[in-house]
């Protein structure tokens, strides 16, 4: 069984798109990181805008249900961690600098 890579992993959830802000996930810098184990199971760690995020269950569950139709997943994990905390300065890609107005 071929496990999928880190950059399966980041493709399938770069669509993934806040529903308030409208950017992806991927680009606001949200995705700190994809451990993928030799058994299949892939961890995403990831973070939210702000703690009190409305869609962080939902973010949650689109990232779970794309995850887990990549060849070679047998179960994944989404873990929030909120250490380093989300800074849009320094996290989000250029693309989504431009949307949001900041540099």
């Amino acid at each position: 069984m071929a496990l999928p890579t880190k950059e399966e992993v980041y493709a399938v959830i770069k669509p993934i798109q806040d529903p308030e802000i409208r950017i992806g996930v991927v680009d606001l810098g949200l995705i700190y990181d994809v451990l993928i184990e030799e058994n299949g199971h892939v961890e995403v760690k990831m973070t939210l805008t702000t703690p009190a995020c409305p869609f962080g269950e939902m973010l949650i569950s689109m990232i779970n249900r794309e995850v887990e139709l990549l060849d070679g997943v047998t179960s994944v994990q989404v873990t929030l961690v909120w250490d380093p905390v989300w800074d849009p300065k320094e996290m989000c890609s250029d693309a989504a600098k431009d949307l949001l107005g900041i540099w």
